[in-house]
């Protein structure tokens, strides 16, 4: 099976820091060795795009297309591609390792000791190379995971997501039966609370600072939704736990307050994921260190989705177990770009994943429509 290409394409394209332009004139790539070119579906916007756009990530070069949350359709393959065939339905996954040195080879290819260098095999999808925010894009075939037949293109987009969320809650080595407290009522901590209950922990809370926000993740089954700062979030979250610390407290709000939260909230031998503050210039301080010393605490990191673990949430999206559909708030076309970024950057309307369509708004699955006509009736 073939398909007809362009030879150009619509593209978001980063000339400078904060400086960008949606073009229609973009070659359309072809695929390298080891590469399959998509047909970009369904494409997003994360608070990651914000700090690449403004140029702190060191490993970006302008002009540089972003987008690094899509899904998308196989049109075109590689020399030596026989993992995926021209017509496939994939989701992304954004860091491919060089895969021969020492982290890459336990698995970890988020760590990969060769970042920034494509003549090592390394690829960091849509910050050291061209990303998903355009009609086409070349991804290496190790980024892939195929869809299943009931996901749409939308929920496809949450592949890298969905693994991050994983991650950090197996980081946490999270148990049936265990209490999990996630902060930062974001697209990831929206993830995490439903991973946590899918993987039977109870009771899980969620705190937030923004009633908003929270106020539109009803859907999720929290034990507990609450929005405070400060010592009063500390006093109503322990409540919550029935005057308890946490076993698990699992950070995706990025900010030093909130991991000084994540560690005061966990009980005497607890675990600590600290997983939002991926950017640098936060700085953990006014944590007295016997609290973590005296306190017995696992205090760890958590970054990415290595070792493939995001084609294992996709499972879980699956099953339902996890719903992203209501995560989705807005629906651009790729052409209003700069109103979608608005859109996110500014949180209007509540945004908390703001998605674009590169070539129209995508029909769902016949498979997924079915199924959930069934689930609408009860059946």
């Amino acid at each position: 099976m073939s398909v007809s290409l362009p030879t150009t394409m619509r593209a978001v394209v980063v000339t400078a820091p904060d400086c960008f332009a949606v073009r229609d004139d973009v070659p359309v790539p072809r695929p390298g060795p080891g590469q399959a070119l998509l047909r970009v579906m369904s494409t997003t916007i994360c608070a990651t795009d914000q700090k690449i756009v403004a140029g702190q990530f060191p490993g970006t070069r302008f002009p540089h297309i972003p987008g690094h949350e899509f899904a998308g359709e196989v049109v075109a393959l590689g020399p030596g591609v026989d993992e995926v065939a021209v017509g496939d339905r994939v989701g992304v996954e954004v860091h491919v390792g060089c895969g021969r040195c020492a982290r890459c080879r336990e698995g970890l290819y988020q760590l990969c000791e060769n970042y920034g260098r494509p003549e090592k095999g390394h690829a960091h999808i849509g910050f050291t190379v061209p990303g998903g925010l355009a009609e086409y894009v070349a991804v290496p075939v190790q980024a892939l995971h195929r869809l299943p037949p009931t996901l749409s293109w939308d929920e496809g987009a949450f592949t890298d997501n969905i693994g991050i969320a994983l991650y950090a809650l197996e980081r946490g080595r999270v148990q049936a039966g265990e209490s999990v407290v996630v902060i930062g009522p974001g697209a990831f901590g929206a993830l995490a609370v439903q991973v946590a209950r899918a993987l039977g922990a109870a009771p899980v809370v969620l705190l937030g600072t923004r009633p908003e926000r929270l106020a539109r993740l009803d859907y999720l089954g929290a034990d507990a939704v609450i929005a405070a700062r400060g010592e009063a979030a500390l006093e109503r979250v322990r409540a919550a736990l029935g005057g308890r610390g946490a076993d698990v407290v699992v950070e995706f709000a990025g900010t030093s307050d909130a991991a000084r939260q994540a560690i005061l909230l966990a009980r005497r031998g607890g675990r600590v994921v600290l997983a939002g503050a991926t950017g640098p210039g936060r700085e953990l301080s006014g944590v007295d260190l016997s609290v973590i010393v005296r306190g017995h605490l696992d205090l760890c990191g958590s970054l990415a989705n290595p070792r493939g673990i995001s084609g294992r949430g996709l499972q879980l999206l699956a099953r339902r177990s996890v719903d992203v559909r209501p995560l989705i708030t807005h629906h651009f076309p790729l052409g209003a770009f700069a109103e979608a970024w608005a859109t996110f950057v500014e949180r209007r309307d509540g945004a908390i994943r703001v998605m674009l369509h590169p070539h129209g708004a995508p029909a769902e699955p016949p498979v997924a429509a079915s199924a959930r006509s069934g689930e609408e009736t009860g059946r």
